[in-house]
């Protein structure tokens, strides 16, 4: 990077693929250190100042002692917190008085960023701009100006306190177009996804595609000892359940099909057998196989879909463990607040007493104690969070790409003190397969590809199609600009020019959704597609825009489109969208006749997931706004719930007698049984409602070997009834009870 840089002078982008807990943070403060004294051959500072941006954590310990451990003399590093002064004074103070390194936090990093930009443009100023990959919470500036760019899954998952990077702020701050100088950016990642590889990625010549400046790859930390191959140890858990409707009428009216299978699965992992099972599986196996390594300190990590299971697992392991008289100590990690009335009266909070009585300050610090063994997280601490202790990760929650292997990263971290070394790691994966886990890591085996770039000539055509639809025109487009653009304007102005083109569409979408309703109810199927096509047609446009936004966002600093009209209507839809509240009615699904009747985890087979085979490449941005407004697939609730059911596949065998048995030999293990076949007639024992509940969990039971057999049980009460017939008879299951009890 050194002989790049004089080479090239300021205003290059390095992407630097640098695996995770392999001394990336030492890496970062080397090359600030470097460029910070860089001079180039007529002996002048290459750099006015070099800024680091990385997570609030990182810059309190590890960050901030590695910079100072090189940069030994008093005065020329300044970090910048939201703790003494205004940011913006403070950064503007460290950067025009000189100091050398200026280390930030990502909330902050808009701050800095901007007073980079006027320094170099105004100043002659030249800055280094280096991003860590570590991730922090979503408030702030820097969030506020990451969600308009983010798409609609990624605010999705930030809304239930999911986390960003400095990877994404960096890309999505970047006011500075093709061509601008005087910045240099230094993008440090483990997992680079498409975006960043484009972005920040070099073409090693005119015919390749953006790779990376320079790589220390996840296989060569391995080999080297810096990291540990956490796929070693890989358990899958298969889940197999059973729902019914409690012996009620059920309402049969159509629902969407994809909202209530959604529904239908969350409310399974939300049910409190289902975590209770989990929470049994997950202590125990800490207990046997975790907790015993590093001489008794290894820690776990358990990874939930949402916050709000993240509750129900901390309460429902403080209870398993209590009961069992366990010596165990966990944590539950979540931002902002959830409303779960199952759990308790009151919103929990992460410091809650019910839930953490044991936190003391942060979170972080407070896990480092002995005391403390097992930490659940949702949307927090799976990515950015450096636990050397960490020998175990339980997952319930679907992960892929590189969210998978920023999560499952977490527990490569090398330990080593006083003779004792961190050699083994285990994984419980209660949602993901293994082929999806293995696809995942070896895109960042080796060295991350790009499949393709994103074709730039996708703006045009997003900015012709939205413009032929005639909702606005380039006057109003004009008049927004400049409301936008003059100093002088206030927010009066600004609404006064963007409020007339958004009350035109609200109305016109409302009036829209008010004439389908009359057609409907007159029957008119004419008049109420007409109706729908205009709702359709105004909800697209409003997608399309985002689209626009993001699409041009990220390639107008790397193509210089040379259009101030591109410009202008990034400015007119970014005022736009918020204004267009079509509110899009969604149904809600009633489940409250559901019942869960039968669950079953299985453990398949510990596998060494082994990697080095063919990668899958990073895909670029395609066929950005050409999507349409799908019509939601209807279908009874009644036949969803038995479409999810039917989940017990497998090796056929009809070979009843076999099954029986089979059957039998579980029945055979239930003490209750036992007892009554001891106590009782075979009459009596035959019209037991034990038996009859036992017969239906030895069928779940059987599920592994004889997965056609037991669905074919599971399904039919005849089917249930000569099986019972035939081990009463035949399978001379009282008979052998009876003896056993003797």
């Amino acid at each position: 990077m050194r002989a790049a840089v004089l080479d090239e002078g300021p205003g290059g982008k390095y992407l630097i693929q640098h695996s995770a807990g392999s001394g990336k943070t030492n890496s970062i403060a080397w090359t600030a250190h470097l460029l910070a004294d860089l001079h180039d051959a007529r002996d002048e500072k290459v750099f006015s100042s070099v800024v680091v941006v990385s997570d609030r954590n990182v810059i309190d310990t590890q960050l901030q002692e590695a910079i100072f451990a090189f940069e030994r003399t008093t005065g020329v590093v300044a970090t910048i917190t939201n703790e003494s002064g205004a940011k913006s004074g403070q950064l503007a103070e460290a950067l025009a008085g000189g100091k050398k390194i200026v280390v930030c936090t990502i909330q902050t990093f808009p701050f800095a960023l901007k007073a980079v930009q006027d320094l170099a443009a105004t100043s002659g100023k030249r800055f280094a701009v280096i991003a860590d990959e570590a991730h922090s919470s979503q408030t702030g500036d820097a969030a506020s100006k990451l969600k308009q760019v983010l798409s609609a899954e990624e605010l999705a998952e930030m809304q239930d306190g999911g986390e960003f990077s400095a990877e994404d702020v960096l890309a999505a701050n970047m006011a500075a177009k093709a061509g601008a100088s005087g910045i240099s950016f230094i993008a440090f990642t483990a997992t680079p996804k498409a975006k960043t590889l484009e972005l920040f990625g070099r073409r090693p010549d005119a015919g390749s595609l953006p790779a990376p400046f320079h790589v220390y790859s996840m296989r060569q930390a391995i080999e080297e000892g810096f990291i540990l191959d956490v796929l070693k140890n890989y358990t899958p858990y298969a889940l197999a359940f059973r729902l019914a409707n409690g012996g009620e009428e059920m309402d049969d009216r159509e629902v969407e099909r994809s909202a209530a299978q959604k529904a239908l699965m969350q409310w399974v992992k939300l049910h409190p057998w289902n975590i209770a099972q989990k929470v049994a599986i997950v202590v125990e196996h800490y207990r046997s196989m975790v907790m015993p390594l590093l001489d008794g300190r290894a820690k776990a990590m358990v990874v939930v879909e949402s916050r709000k299971e993240a509750v129900r697992w901390q309460i429902a392991m403080q209870k398993y463990i209590a009961e069992k008289g366990y010596g165990l100590g966990t944590l539950v990690a979540f931002s902002g607040e959830v409303d779960d009335p199952e759990s308790g009266p009151e919103p929990f909070t992460e410091t809650s007493k019910v839930l953490n009585p044991g936190l003391r300050g942060d979170i972080r610090e407070t896990f480092k104690g002995p005391e403390f063994h097992v930490l659940i997280v949702a949307n927090k601490f799976q990515t950015g969070f450096d636990q050397p202790l960490l020998c175990g990760m339980y997952v319930d929650r679907r992960l892929a790409g590189i969210q998978a292997v920023q999560t499952l990263s977490r527990l490569n971290r090398a330990y080593s003190a006083g003779g004792i070394t961190k050699d083994t790691t285990y994984i419980l994966d209660f949602a993901n397969s293994a082929e999806d886990i293995l696809t995942a890591f070896r895109t960042y085996y080796e060295t991350a590809e790009l499949e393709a770039v994103t074709d730039p000539d996708q703006v045009l055509d997003l900015r012709a199609k939205l413009d032929a639809l005639g909702y606005y025109d380039d006057f109003e487009v004009d008049r927004v600009v400049r409301a936008e653009l003059d100093p002088k304007a206030n927010h009066a102005s600004l609404s006064a020019a963007i409020e007339p083109v958004a009350d035109r569409l609200l109305k016109s979408f409302r009036a829209a959704k008010e004439a389908g309703i009359a057609a409907r109810a007159a029957g008119d199927d004419r008049a109420a597609l007409v109706a729908k096509q205009t709702q359709d047609a105004l909800t697209l446009f409003k997608t399309n825009m985002g689209a626009f936004l993001r699409l041009y966002s990220f390639l107008s600093q790397i193509f210089d489109y040379g259009s101030s009209a591109i410009e202008a209507r990034s400015i007119f839809y970014r005022r736009l969208i918020p204004l267009l509240d079509f509110g899009r009615e969604r149904e809600g699904v009633d489940l409250s006749k559901v019942e869960l009747t039968h669950h079953k985890l299985t453990a398949k087979d510990r596998t060494n997931l082994t990697l080095g085979s063919a990668a899958e490449k990073l895909k670029p941005m395609t066929e950005t706004g050409s999507g349409e407004v799908q019509d939601k697939e209807k279908a009874l609730l009644s036949e969803i719930l038995a479409r999810m059911n039917d989940l017990f596949t497998g090796v056929t065998d009809n070979d009843l007698l076999s099954y029986a048995m089979a059957v039998k030999g579980k029945l055979m293990e239930n003490e209750t049984l036992t007892q009554q076949a001891g106590s009782n007639q075979k009459e009596q024992f035959d019209n037991s409602p034990v038996l009859k509940a036992a017969i239906m969990d030895a069928v779940i039971g059987a599920l592994d070997a004889h997965s056609a057999m037991s669905r074919q049980a599971l399904e039919s009460q005849a089917i249930r009834d000569g099986l019972k017939a035939a081990l009463m008879g035949p399978g001379r299951l009282y008979e052998t009870l009876r003896e056993r009890a003797a």
